[in-house]
């Protein structure tokens, strides 16, 4: 059975990432890239979905692991009644193809350690045909698929059928490398590669990216994991940033909320641009900027919610009956049916992103001024349907005052643009869209009976979106319906955590998303509610909910999409990009320096 998701350790090459367990088997790997299908697919099943396990003998978990300093490279060490070994696990940065390397050193006496390869194509559907090419080489291959293991002197392989078995015994100061690489069947085995000098390649990649964080508050190690897991998520040929790393991980164990995060949200561009440019790293917050307006070109209408690493629209929902899911929780989903959905929301995301950038200094190619007036076009037209909102809710259409909000925001950032560009065409339009949409929030949006603004036009549920407004500039942090909405969010407290909103439970369907049951709290929700206490004055009680969401991080750093704070147990999707950015900024919020404070202050309105 696969481990709790906090027991798993995230290592990529910048185009793909794989999940490893404390108990050293490698769970879960797509190639050759986030989006394509998985060849471990086990953390959705068992060994029998694809597995790589590799460990001391006795199947126990390590006694301790960490990344080496600022680096993706895991180092997991057994100490053992014989003795201690060490288990380096990394992918170099891509240069053809993706390879997983474990280097296994004896640190002390004398260790037995056993592995099994089991290979299993489109996520974990297909058995492909291994078979050994010399003492040192096994070939697998099916259909598109083939992958090839090296193994170091001293290693004992067997290949059967089904499974690939590794026995090999290190003394202190021994060393014993296994290379698995994935190609295309059509192509060549490559030649064996220098272990040592990959190794060497791969800390000395990370070492000078993460020295470019311009950073210096308190918690800097989690500031810096969480941007070297943003980096680890990124699709380096094109910039885009996938929401995680895995495909249904679920929400609630054995429940129906399990989605593919393997995609590219438009969603979440406002805050990963604005985590980027903080932490200084401009190369990346370009990429990322360009990733969107290649994605987004073309008629409005046809804009998505989500989109593939390279930008690809066609990422239909299957389910995958074959994989029994995460500790029994069906149906396993792979593709995402969100990509269908209309959601208002996503066209402030994009025109947010956009300001952003400008106001950073990056410049704006001439046909983005026509892309911008072509959006605020379809908003006009639009702005008044009801849709799906930003949760991607599976049950009725409806006004969710987020989606509004944000609807106000691409028309605020629309008339701050053309200012920059001196342009006058539309702006009398969009001032006039501006102010009526503010009315129409403030009007509908607004319970007095709450005393909040709610989850959507006439609702008597409250979001934690509206959390957001101030950031967004909506309304001051000093408006007393922003601070009574504050204050409101306890209702969506749950011991310390905030959820997105109100759940139901005893098998009922949620009025709102269409789903049964319940979910751990949202922790992207809980930074933003850190976020909301320090702009509305209440600096200690936002320090102590950014701590307690830090407490929750597993032991390498690494948070997934929600917490449940009963079983106390990480849930969803990981590791997540969106709790790892809102940690970024509310570090920045919280504890950056008093230069940075007045920027992000500044800032505030507009990110």
């Amino acid at each position: 059975m696969a481990g709790r998701i906090e027991d798993y350790a995230l290592i990529g090459d910048l185009e793909t990432a794989a999940l490893i367990g404390m108990d050293g088997a490698v769970d879960w790997w797509c190639a050759p890239r986030f989006d394509s299908p998985a060849c471990f697919a086990a953390i959705l099943g068992d060994e029998s979905h694809g597995q790589w396990s590799l460990a001391p003998v006795g199947n126990r978990p390590c006694s301790r692991r960490s990344y080496r300093g600022d680096s993706l490279v895991l180092e997991s060490v057994w100490e053992t009644v014989s003795g201690a070994v060490r288990i380096t696990d990394f992918m170099p940065p891509r240069e053809q193809t993706p390879r997983i390397v474990r280097l296994v050193e004896g640190i002390a006496g004398q260790v037995d350690l056993h592995g099994e390869l089991r290979l299993r194509f489109n996520h974990g559907s297909v058995v492909p045909w291994s078979y050994p090419i010399d003492g040192r080489t096994v070939a697998t291959v099916a259909g598109p698929d083939a992958a090839y293991l090296i193994s170091g002197p001293g290693a004992e392989v067997t290949v059967t059928n089904s499974c690939t078995t590794i026995d090999v015994s290190v003394t202190a100061g021994q060393k014993v490398s296994f290379v698995l690489g994935w190609r295309p069947s059509h192509s060549a085995p490559p030649t064996p590669p220098d272990v040592s000098a990959e190794l060497d390649r791969t800390l000395a990649f990370w070492n000078e990216w993460a020295g470019q964080l311009r950073y210096d508050g308190p918690y800097r190690e989690a500031v810096m994991r969480s941007l070297l897991t943003l980096k680890a998520l990124t699709y380096e040929p094109t910039g885009g940033v996938v929401a995680a790393a895995t495909a249904s991980l679920p929400e609630s164990i054995g429940g129906e909320r399990n989605w593919d995060y393997r995609f590219c949200w438009l969603r979440d561009s406002t805050f990963t641009l604005s985590c980027l440019l903080r932490s200084g790293y401009h190369r990346e917050a370009l990429a990322w900027k360009d990733w969107l307006v290649r994605t987004v070109a073309g008629d409005p209408a046809d804009l998505q919610p989500l989109y593939g690493v390279a930008g690809q629209r066609n990422v239909p929902e299957i389910r995958a009956d074959w994989l029994p899911g995460y500790e029994g929780s069906r149906p396993v989903r792979l593709g995402n049916a969100a990509v269908d959905q209309f959601q208002l929301d996503i066209y402030g995301e994009v025109l947010s992103t956009i300001y952003s950038a400008v106001r950073a200094g990056v410049a704006i190619d001439p046909h983005v001024w026509s892309l911008m007036a072509a959006l605020m076009e379809y908003v006009e037209k639009r702005r008044q349907d009801p849709d799906e909102g930003i949760w991607e809710v599976r049950g009725p259409r409806r006004h969710f005052v987020h989606s509004k909000v944000m609807a106000w925001v691409a028309a605020d950032r629309a008339l701050r643009l053309a200012r920059i560009a001196g342009q006058r065409t539309s702006v009398r339009r969009w001032q006039a869209l501006r102010r009526d949409l503010k009315d129409e929030v403030c009007a509908l949006g607004w319970s007095e009976e709450q005393r909040s603004f709610v989850q959507y036009y006439g609702a008597r549920r409250i979001d934690a979106t509206a959390l957001l407004i101030p950031r967004l500039g909506f309304l001051p942090p000093t408006d007393p319906r922003v601070l009574s909405t504050v204050d409101a969010m306890s209702r969506l407290d749950d011991r310390g955590f905030l959820r997105r909103y109100a759940d139901v439970g005893n098998g009922e369907v949620h009025e709102v998303d269409g789903l049964d049951g319940a979910e751990g709290a949202f922790l992207a929700c809980t930074f933003w509610y850190a976020d909301a206490l320090a702009m509305t004055g209440r600096p200690a009680e936002a320090r102590t909910v950014f701590e307690r969401v830090l407490d929750v991080r597993n032991d390498v750093g690494l948070l997934s999409e929600e917490w449940d704070p009963h079983a106390r147990r990480q849930l969803g999707n990981t590791p997540q990009a969106l709790s790892h950015v809102a940690l970024v900024n509310t570090a920045f919020t919280l504890f950056g320096t008093r230069r940075q404070n007045r920027s992000s202050a500044g800032r505030a309105a507009v990110t």
